[in-house]
């Protein structure tokens, strides 16, 4: 984990050599809508993908059996050991580069809330990248995978502009003050959505990492709450789905409803201003509505 960005560089390497890695192939095209530079990423070809998808689904899609790509995962793809429950794991069809998956070593649902264990995990990680974590809660979110999996991208996301598209309107909307919760939103953000900052101290390197996973698991619950999404406490599982964005800066949260707006599918990246699309059709669908639209489209009535 010291060098954990030059070792996801080189697993890369090795892997994109040996086909386990299968990059897919995009131009970016960038939409502005609502004062956002959109990136939009457009697939080249998908039909590698695809194939290798319905190969590993084996069952088929009426069939309840379904392949954990996690257990056992591909070697050619393991990154590092992060913490004691979880593998740092490269994205095996990724968009951006470098794209890695922590991922719970012992099986648990994507529903399941985000732990201490979790947070602290992914804070390992952000404390040596500066990169933008995001969790799909649910398929409605964009999870693809049942087994937990909180993930990691690096920044910038775009070779030009912010480093992160959405990133000037949660800096206005943190710096006009929060709540007496520390909870805030943009109100030039078309879709409802929840944002608390993380503390400044959280990156020391000399600070407990437990106790910067519970301060971020605390701001997360509050998050929920705020949202309006309940906890089944028993069973610590989520009762709507969501999307969580975390950065060093900052966590923000988005309640969903569905996963695709028209046909085009939104995960967590969408929020944040990255968006991918799988041919030039559905860029059409995203150039006449507006980006913000779509977002707004798949997430509760927003009330301002």
């Amino acid at each position: 984990m010291v060098r954990l960005e030059r070792r996801i560089r080189a697993v890369s390497d090795r892997a994109l050599a040996s086909g386990a890695l299968v990059p897919i192939a995009t131009e970016t095209e960038t939409l502005v809508d609502g004062g956002v530079e959109f990136q939009v990423r457009v697939a080249d070809n998908l039909q590698r993908k695809d194939a290798q998808t319905r190969v590993g689904a084996g069952a088929g899609a009426g069939s309840r059996k379904r392949t954990d790509p996690f257990l056992p995962y591909e070697e050619a793809l393991y990154v590092a050991d992060v913490g004691a429950d979880h593998v740092g794991l490269l994205n095996k069809f990724n968009v951006i580069a470098h794209h890695l998956l922590v991922v719970t070593r012992a099986f648990e649902d994507q529903r399941d809330l985000i732990t201490r264990a979790d947070f602290a995990a992914l804070w390992m990680c952000l404390r040596k990248i500066d990169g933008l974590g995001f969790y799909n809660g649910g398929e409605e979110a964009g999870a693809s995978q049942p087994h937990k999996h909180l993930q990691l991208v690096m920044l910038p996301l775009a070779d030009s502009g912010p480093r992160i598209p959405m990133e000037p309107a949660l800096d206005q909307a943190l710096a006009k003050g929060t709540a007496t919760d520390g909870i805030t939103a943009s109100r030039a953000l078309g879709f409802p959505h929840s944002l608390v900052r993380v503390e400044g101290g959280a990156l020391d390197q000399g600070a407990d990492l437990g106790g910067v996973a519970q301060g971020l698991h605390e701001r997360y619950l509050a998050l929920l709450a705020h949202a309006g999404l309940g906890v089944r406490a028993r069973q610590q599982r989520q009762t709507a789905p969501y999307n969580l964005l975390v950065t060093r800066r900052w966590m923000l949260l988005v309640p969903r409803v569905v996963e695709h707006f028209e046909e085009v599918s939104l995960n967590g990246l969408a929020f944040a201003g990255s968006l991918f699309v799988r041919d030039r059709a559905q860029l059409r669908t995203l150039r006449r509505v507006g980006p913000m639209h779509a977002l707004g489209a798949v997430t509760p009535v927003h009330r301002a």
